[in-house]
């Protein structure tokens, strides 16, 4: 029997993935201190799996965050999903992955995987991952961007100097030109302008 607790956006959503989950012999419904809700911190839990459906990214990797300490596989129902999302949340820990229409039977099939050890993701979420020609695994990033270069990123894309950025994440300027040159060395970048760039077509930058 493989133990699964659901943690939802809502009410509504959670009911009907417990009763999904339910219904299959194969599955029990565990409610063993964890929250139910996203953004809850997260609590010890004794739990083979947490289903985790959310509505955005930022959403998704707090509920890791909240939950790694616990160790349970973490199978992630996610709208909007995109190269740069999956990316992200297979590197937070995340062992399986599904856009927010999965139908049932691959809800289900990714939790048996990932209590199994094994990743689970659609054929085309797979081909997401993969250059389609070997020119563009040079377009592919390499070691993720830290929470801190991420910040950096963000006010680079607005237009920030190092000083400007300095002054309003309180370091010094040396600190800011060092995570500069982190960014562009991850990114495979020679400027901060083409950094942006391919940070806004990996979706790490909305505008």
């Amino acid at each position: 029997m493989i133990h699964v607790v659901v943690i939802a956006s809502s009410p509504v959503a959670r009911a009907g993935l417990e009763s999904l989950v339910r219904a299959d012999p194969r599955f029990s419904i565990e409610h063993s201190g964890v929250p139910t809700s996203v953004g809850t911190p997260g609590r010890k839990t004794n739990a083979d799996v947490l289903l985790v459906e959310v509505v955005s990214i930022d959403k998704a990797l707090r509920a890791l965050e909240g939950t790694r300490m616990d160790a349970p596989a973490t199978v992630v129902l996610l709208e909007h999903l995109g190269r740069a999302q999956l990316r992200r949340l297979l590197q937070s820990g995340a062992r399986a992955v599904l856009p927010g229409d999965a139908n049932p039977s691959e809800i289900l099939a990714a939790i048996e995987a990932a209590a199994a050890g094994l990743t689970a993701l659609r054929s085309e979420d797979m081909d997401l991952l993969l250059p389609h020609r070997i020119e563009d695994a040079a377009e592919l990033p390499g070691e993720p961007l830290s929470a801190r270069e991420m910040e950096v990123l963000s006010m680079l894309a607005e237009g920030s100097a190092n000083k400007e950025i300095a002054t309003k994440l309180k370091i010094s300027e040396y600190t800011v030109k060092f995570h500069v040159s982190s960014i562009l060395a991850k990114m495979g970048a020679a400027s901060r302008g083409e950094a942006v760039m391919r940070g806004v077509r990996e979706g790490l930058i909305v505008i």
